[in-house]
């Protein structure tokens, strides 16, 4: 796939960059890409969730009630789950939620994401640029000339950009993200990728091993 490279401003250059159909052309796998954003959004997860149980809740072990005679249920102490203020049955504990994939299978949902946002048509080559201030007005205006200010952008940088980031971070429909960073969730995640002409070439030496 060949696609032109854009200025900042929105003009279009002389050049173009060819994509790798091995990459942003592949057969998508749906089922690696829902393991892959399912492994991301679960090692996402604090796992700090916590429930007092029956011997945790504060309150007498003292039985409430004789056993037998009361013409009612028998019952031990107030802490039961069945009472009000009773600990909670089965309540959740503190876990770990992270589980790992094969490097071949998120690779493989990746290349899948690529593939669909190329199909889309939802790609576009920046020429290399710099922001020489952090301001947000730049970066909406960058928005604005290619006519992305109402769609979530990502772009991908091939090195950190200090200027870039602190310019869009407070836009929530814009996010920068280096190009070794690149996963299947954020590339999901936006309508559109931007991605800067340097970042093409560490983008297919990662995902091309």
């Amino acid at each position: 796939m060949e696609l032109e490279v854009y200025k900042i401003s929105g003009d279009k250059t002389a050049k173009t960059v060819t994509l790798s159909d091995d990459i942003f052309g592949i057969t998508p796998n749906d089922h690696a890409i829902w393991l892959d954003v399912k492994l991301i959004l679960a090692n996402q997860r604090q796992g700090t969730s916590k429930a007092k149980e029956r011997s945790e809740v504060s309150g007498s072990t003292r039985k409430i009630k004789r056993q037998k005679g009361t013409g009612t249920a028998r019952s031990g102490d107030i802490n039961s789950p069945v009472m009000r203020g009773g600990g909670r049955v089965f309540g959740p504990r503190p876990r770990d939620y992270e589980f790992k994939l094969n490097k071949k299978l998120r690779t493989l949902a990746r290349k899948s994401a690529l593939t669909y946002k190329a199909q889309e048509n939802n790609i576009m080559i920046l020429e290399d640029f710099r922001f020489e201030e952090a301001k947000t007005k730049n970066f909406t205006a960058l928005l604005d000339s290619l006519k992305l200010s109402d769609r979530k952008t990502l772009f991908v940088m091939p090195d950190t950009d200090k200027n870039l980031v602190l310019s869009s971070r407070n836009l929530k429909k814009a996010k920068v993200m280096r190009a070794e960073m690149l996963n299947t969730y954020d590339i999901l995640n936006a309508n559109n990728l931007l991605i800067a002409e340097s970042s093409v070439p560490i983008i297919e030496e990662i995902l091309g091993k």
